[in-house]
């Protein structure tokens, strides 16, 4: 499936047009589906996420194409190994990864693409002439991070402090100088979502120009 889909789309990231894709980083339990759906209803249409590839299998109600490519694992490597994919990382046993023809789909509709990707991602993408602009979320401490996940009560223990530890982890290493363009302390939801449409505002004016021209 990777092969005979990305045909479509054989052009490296340098080569890419439209508004700056955005590459949007934070542990889960800070905050940042809350602000991506905000940002997607107020701008309606300005925004479009890339479909990532997975090697795990669909999910009930999960449907290919639209909430991941569901390809196998062989497939997987022979795309990675002929270029395709602009980062990929492996979670949980299972392959994950956004190809470059993911990114220019989005793209060739004129809108900005949003990547959710994980730290691991993150720095594979700064390897790449990808350029996109970099966010992350921030819980307001670790306690607080912990209650948010404590309160959703969909795992054990065991796997809550590993989300955890893996959390905590990757807040150190995104306050490393330069790697990423803004740091978004999710404490106060209404502030945190002006300095998200502020970090965006110049890529936001593009695509609303280029929409109406």
């Amino acid at each position: 499936m990777i092969s005979s889909w990305s045909k479509v789309f054989r052009v490296t990231a340098a080569g890419m047009a439209g508004p700056r894709p955005v590459v949007l980083s934070g542990p889960s339990g800070a905050g940042k589906s809350t602000l991506l759906k905000r940002l997607m209803n107020e701008y309606e249409g300005l925004f479009g996420f890339s479909v990532s590839h997975t090697t795990r299998k669909p999910r009930p109600g999960e449907a290919d194409g639209k909430d991941y490519h569901f390809v196998s694992l062989d497939d997987m490597k022979k795309g990675i190994e002929r270029g395709e994919f602009i980062e990929h990382a492996v979670f949980s046993g299972n392959m994950y990864g956004t190809s470059t023809a993911a990114v220019q789909a989005v793209q060739a509709r004129n809108q900005i693409c949003i990547l959710d990707i994980d730290m691991q991602g993150v720095k594979s993408i700064k390897k790449t002439s990808l350029n996109p602009i970099y966010i992350s979320i921030h819980p307001p401490s670790v306690p607080i991070l912990e209650k948010r996940l404590r309160d959703r009560n969909t795992e054990s223990e065991e796997s809550l402090q590993k989300r955890l530890n893996a959390a905590i982890a990757d807040l150190e290493i995104s306050k490393e100088p330069g790697l990423f363009d803004a740091i978004i302390v999710n404490d106060d939801l209404e502030e945190a979502y002006a300095h998200l449409k502020g970090t965006l505002a110049q890529e936001i004016k593009q695509a609303q120009s280029s929409k109406n021209s």
